[in-house]
């Protein structure tokens, strides 16, 4: 996202990998994108576990979401200046191997402070990872199978947030917590061998550029602010609380002065003068209301099948797996079906369809089985890459070739933003639209009062077991027509999004896989 050196359209390096060479380091590329995406949604259904075995609150619990989110956060836009700095190659082979001493590391964790330090940490070396493993796919694939990389990228991106619930789950609900973190461990040691060996061939000469200390300490400011407020808002109540009125101050100034101080700074740490090419703002405005309802969807929906309906946490991780099965199967259909037709319809029909999907799931009801829940969640699968896959194409080639580092750092940003963003709205709406169904059904569930007054009637003990029989009831059809109440709003958004791609141009050229390899 910073101004990182870049090479002329005339890009003269190494040869493209070929034949099972290239396999193993796209392989190597794609799993390590993956591991960095899998922890921003693998402690989600742990937090409670972890929290507790360590003497915390439920509430301290969600500053592990946090610690990792923010340092990502943070991270992601840096990554254009250090790897300019110190070479994409060595930044993406030293965050890997960073990635999993901190994973080993929060797994030995004693207490709370520890873990979140570690996942400070953690968050801190994913962040490059979700850049550098894009930008290095594209630089190792020959220029006409660049689209192909990009599916093999925007597949291990959108199976990730699906698989986190299911395997923290299971972890937890078989194992142990801090396994939850261990098993990253052998893996993101041997991304890093096999990363350095295979492609430091693929490194760039070093430039050396002055640091945007002010703009860094600003991103800092705004963005913590910002999670933080997100993250706690609906417990503190939101703005009738004085914590988060200031958070919110504090992200507002912060914001606005970072907008100021990187627009007129000469070496900016994020470059924000690529969102003057329409083509790219379009794109971003589309894939922050996109990705952020489907992010919304995969916390929604385990919400609801373990609080209303009573799935273990493993069995509402399975449920939510079945929309990434094909998307794995379509993610190399829809980057071939992105070379051959104008993004823009592609994505406006992923968008259109998983909007319909949506829809379709509205209709729940408290009597659903486990397939009746699961078809269209499996169907879902074929829109996240019709659209996320073309989308990359198409943002990427509405800027210069100079720019694609700094565009491709802020896809990157962009998207861990809308999954803040969407995350906090989603829990927040689902217990506020609960309460106030349970208001209107207690209202006309027994308007007669019969039920009432049977209850009355009956001994204390009985008549005890009947007031919570009927409230139960009541409870479970209210977060019923909460669930449901969301699913019709997020359809909506991704309605939105589908006619919102209209707004971009047709991209000015094509995706040189050269070029954003910089």
């Amino acid at each position: 996202m910073s101004n990182a050196p870049t090479a002329p359209t005339s890009h003269a390096g190494p040869t493209p990998l070929q034949g099972a060479m290239l396999w193993v380091g796209a392989i190597v590329l794609a799993l390590a994108n993956f591991i960095a995406v899998l922890n921003m949604t693998i402690a989600n259904v742990t937090e409670a576990n972890m929290a507790g075995a360590l003497g915390a609150g439920s509430s301290q619990g969600t500053w592990i979401i946090t610690a990792y989110a923010v340092a990502e956060a943070i991270t992601v836009p840096l990554t254009g200046w250090l790897s300019g700095r110190f070479g994409a190659v060595r930044v993406f082979s030293l965050s890997v191997a960073m990635f999993g001493v901190a994973s080993w590391l929060c797994g030995l964790s004693g207490s709370l402070g520890m873990l979140l330090v570690m996942r400070v940490f953690q968050g801190m070396a994913g962040g490059p990872l979700l850049a550098l493993s894009q930008t290095l796919l594209l630089r190792i694939f020959p220029k006409e199978k660049a689209m192909q990389a990009m599916g093999l990228w925007a597949m291990t991106t959108l199976l990730a947030p699906v698989v986190g619930p299911v395997l923290g789950g299971w972890i937890c609900d078989n194992w142990s917590w801090p396994w939850v973190y261990y098993i990253n461990v052998p893996m993101a040691l041997a991304f890093a061998a096999i990363a350095w060996g295979l492609l430091k061939r693929y490194e760039d000469p070093l430039v050396k550029q002055p640091v945007d200390k002010i703009g860094f300490l600003l991103l800092v400011i705004w963005v913590g602010a910002l999670q933080i407020m997100l993250d706690e808002g609906k417990d503190l109540d939101w703005f009738a609380s004085h914590e988060i009125i200031v958070l919110a101050i504090v992200a507002v100034i912060g914001f606005f002065a970072f907008l100021i101080w990187e627009l007129t700074e000469e070496h900016p740490i994020v470059d924000l003068r690529v969102f003057r090419h329409r083509g790219f703002a379009a794109s971003m405005f589309v894939l922050a209301l996109a990705f952020g309802a489907f992010f919304g969807l995969n916390v929604l929906t385990p919400l609801w099948l373990q609080y209303n309906l009573g799935y273990t946490t493993t069995w509402a991780g399975l449920v939510v797996a079945w929309g990434g099965l094909l998307s794995v199967v379509f993610s190399p259909i829809a980057a071939n079906l992105a070379n051959r037709f104008d993004p823009r319809w592609l994505i406006f029909i992923g968008c259109f369809w998983l909007g319909g999907d949506t829809l379709w799931r509205a209709v729940a009801n408290t009597d659903m089985d486990y397939w009746t829940i699961v078809i269209p969640m499996f169907f879902m699968g074929l829109g996240m890459p019709m659209y996320y896959v073309p989308i990359t194409g198409l943002a990427m080639g509405s800027v210069e070739e100079k720019e694609t580092a700094s565009a491709a750092g802020l896809m990157n940003f962009i998207r861990t933003i809308s999954g803040a963003f969407a995350t906090s709205l989603v829990t927040t709406f689902w217990q506020d639209k609960s309460y106030i169904a349970h208001d209107q059904l207690a209202n006309i569930v027994d308007p007669a009062q019969i039920a009432s007054a049977l209850i009355a009637m009956a001994p204390t003990i009985p008549g005890q077991m009947g007031r919570e029989a009927l409230n139960m009831a009541v409870t479970g059809q209210s977060l019923m027509l909460a669930t449901n109440d969301l699913m019709i709003g997020i359809a909506i958004v991704f309605f939105i999004s589908a006619f919102a791609i209209a707004l971009a141009p047709k991209a000015a050229r094509a995706v040189d896989a050269a070029a954003i390899g910089h």
